[in-house]
């Protein structure tokens, strides 16, 4: 599926300003998109939206189908008259990073009062729990059995119910009918509120990009309602879990301890899981980056109860065979593959075969390594998303200008690459993330994107993650005052003298000759897509 030449910004909900401590998808998610729009935007890229557990990682979520309850917007629960005004908080102190513990108790509590007014009657409530039954219905009860149990992981629970004996659920949820349908009405209100900011989206014409990891949490209500698709013992245990091998991060590979699935057993439904789940993802964003798209080809294969991913092997994935069976039900295939890391020419050919868009990061592109090259802009593809980095990396100058090495490279080899970084991009790199945004932007790619951390120019302290740290990741937030106006028009200049603005090809043809402010009237930021083309159609991805 190939898109129109366009660029975008990669920043998680979590990381925008607002009062409540940590950002959601209410006021500030919808000036988010205008502000976007303005800049010539089509994309938001975020992280997965899944609800999160201990280390508040995205990507170990306790459901691949459910809302995080922590971007539930509080003024939202006002609009709907289930709080009033009164009872809102006083707003936190603005700071860069989001106090988790604290963010949650306010949430919770905040989200349990309108519980307590809300109307189980509800004929949109009860719309939704309908069309949403076949995940929803064990998401609630797995939530509600997780509460009851202190947290406990599933695996943990007595055997009835961890081995899901139907009179021991049927009882828990009868006697625990009021915790299920809360958890009910927490993923009505994310699929409300979430609705509501896809309509902004739609109105400025801006487009969203979601991403869905390859594994899922062990502790998840995913594996827990269907543990015949992974490899998991008499007792729930992983026999095999996922990682990757010894590489630039790591001396002993990543442990991500993830289930494997039972490819077999996904085959013999015809991959009928991951449609469900790629469509549930679809309903909220239009466009999906593949975590780990490797895998698919070949996974790492670690045995159970390991303390590191040294050893293990390689496993052949599902293959063609699996993306063939999406396509019976997402023709286009929707996706960009995150082929990254140790890629082979196979994993190359299964992208392909597809014609499936891969990522290249600037910053991956000045390593002193025979396979770095593809990642600068002179060997970029047009059917590729162009990444200045990712939320995996360093920000841009903290990756310039951080002592700190994290991988197992030495300093000086960092060195060796930040030199050759500033002679590739000519300056001095005094302003760095922006001399990648114009490389990032310049490039052949259909598509560019850009974290916001690198907009901003933020140091090492504003990174989003670091590949095998279990604790102090996924915290970073957005001050109020950013972007200035001063960034918006950057952006959205550069946007302009690049050809990308938001996806769309002017019939006037100097578009990207003149700065955005000089345009004439119907050709400004403001404008939006069909106006600048100048038509009547609609965009379309």
């Amino acid at each position: 599926m190939r898109h129109p030449r366009s660029s975008g910004i990669l920043m998680h909900p979590t990381s925008l300003p607002g009062p409540f401590g940590v950002g959601d998808v209410g006021p500030q998610a919808h000036r988010f998109v205008e502000t976007l729009a303005k800049a010539g935007q089509r994309w938001w890229q975020t992280l997965p939206l899944g609800p999160t557990g201990a280390g508040n990682s995205p990507y170990q979520s306790h459901s691949s189908f459910a809302g995080n309850p922590l971007l539930i917007s509080p003024e939202g629960l006002v609009d709907r008259g289930w709080l009033l005004p009164s009872e809102l908080p006083d707003p936190v102190e603005p700071t860069e990073e989001v106090d988790f513990i604290e963010a949650i108790r306010v949430k919770n509590g905040l989200i349990s009062r309108a519980f307590s007014r809300f109307s189980p009657a509800d004929a949109d409530f009860h719309r939704f729990i309908t069309q949403e039954k076949e995940w929803l219905q064990d998401y609630a009860l797995f939530m509600a059995i997780k509460e009851v149990r202190n947290g406990s992981a599933w695996f943990q629970w007595e055997p009835e119910l961890a081995l899901r004996d139907p009179a021991a659920l049927e009882d828990f949820a009868r006697e625990s009918a009021e915790a299920v349908r809360f958890h009910e009405f927490v993923q009505f209100v994310f699929d409300l509120q979430w609705k509501s900011l896809r309509e902004t989206c739609r109105t400025h014409d801006v487009k969203l990009i979601g991403d869905i990891p390859i594994f899922v949490a062990h502790d998840s209500a995913d594996v827990w309602a269907r543990p015949d698709l992974f490899f998991l013992d008499a007792e729930g245990k992983p026999t095999f879990v996922a990682g990757v091998p010894p590489d630039y991060f790591s001396e002993t590979g990543q442990l991500w301890g993830n289930p494997l699935y039972n490819w077999e057993a996904h085959a013999a439904e015809d991959y009928a899981w991951w449609s469900h789940r790629i469509g549930a993802l679809l309903k909220q964003v239009d466009l999906i980056r593949i975590d780990h798209f490797r895998g698919f080809e070949a996974y790492w294969e670690v045995p159970g109860g390991a303390e590191t991913a040294v050893n293990g092997r390689w496993v052949p994935g599902p293959g063609p065979a699996l993306f063939t069976a999406l396509r019976k039900h997402f023709p286009d295939l929707p996706f960009i593959a995150e082929d990254l890391g140790l890629i082979t020419p196979p994993v190359e050919a299964l992208r392909d075969e597809f014609d499936l868009p891969g990522m290249r990061v600037l910053q991956f592109g000045f390593a002193n390594d025979p396979e770095a090259d593809k990642h600068l802009p002179f060997r970029h593809v047009p059917n590729c998303v162009a990444y200045t980095g990712t939320h995996d990396n360093d920000t841009s100058l903290g990756w310039l200008t951080s002592q700190h090495v994290e991988s197992t490279q030495s300093l000086d080899e960092i060195e060796e690459e930040r030199r050759f970084a500033l002679r590739f991009v000519g300056t001095d790199g005094a302003e760095f993330p922006w001399d990648l945004i114009r490389q990032a932007w310049g490039s052949v790619a259909d598509i560019a994107v850009a974290p916001m951390q690198d907009v901003l120019c933020l140091d090492s302290q504003a990174r989003m993650n670091v590949p095998g740290r279990g604790e102090g990741n996924w915290g970073w937030r957005m001050l109020p005052d950013r972007p200035t106006a001063a960034e918006e028009d950057r952006l959205a200049d550069l946007t302009a003298l690049f050809g990308r603005w938001n996806g769309t090809l002017p019939k006037t043809h100097d578009l990207h000759r003149k700065k955005p402010s000089d345009l004439p009237a119907e050709l400004k930021p403001e404008s939006s897509a069909e106006e600048i083309r100048g038509d009547s159609s609609t965009s379309t991805t």
